[in-house]
């Protein structure tokens, strides 16, 4: 049986990259279009990180940055964007901070594509 942690058939550290980058573009734009399977792992990422934007401790800033890349959005750095704004946008809500809505499958190699974005 092959291992149902292993997505994307690649290593580890392409792994840890493109969901670092891809994080990172959810933040900042607040919508992005990729594999759904992409998608789907990368709903874990985000939630986590906004749950402890909401907490906004010290402990929370840095673990968040570790996983950040260092874009700015607007002139602010991701970072400071995500403790600051979208952060207390959820401080009411308990979870399910992100949607994932399916798009046409890819027409060069039929993989199904999804939307992913903040609620």
């Amino acid at each position: 049986m092959a291992n149902p942690k292993q997505l994307f058939k690649r290593n580890a550290t392409w792994r840890k990259g493109v969901v670092r980058t891809l994080v990172t573009d959810i933040i900042v734009h607040g919508k992005i279009y990729t594999t759904e399977t992409k998608a789907k792992e990368l709903r874990r990422h985000v939630e986590k990180l906004i749950t402890k934007a909401k907490k906004g401790t010290l402990a929370a800033r840095r673990n968040a940055e570790k996983i950040l890349r260092p874009v700015e959005k607007d002139g602010v750095p991701v970072g400071k964007y995500l403790f600051e704004v979208i952060g207390p946008k959820y401080k009411d809500r308990n979870g399910g901070y992100t949607r994932i809505i399916k798009a046409p499958a890819r027409r060069g190699d039929n993989t199904n594509m999804a939307y992913i974005e903040l609620v």
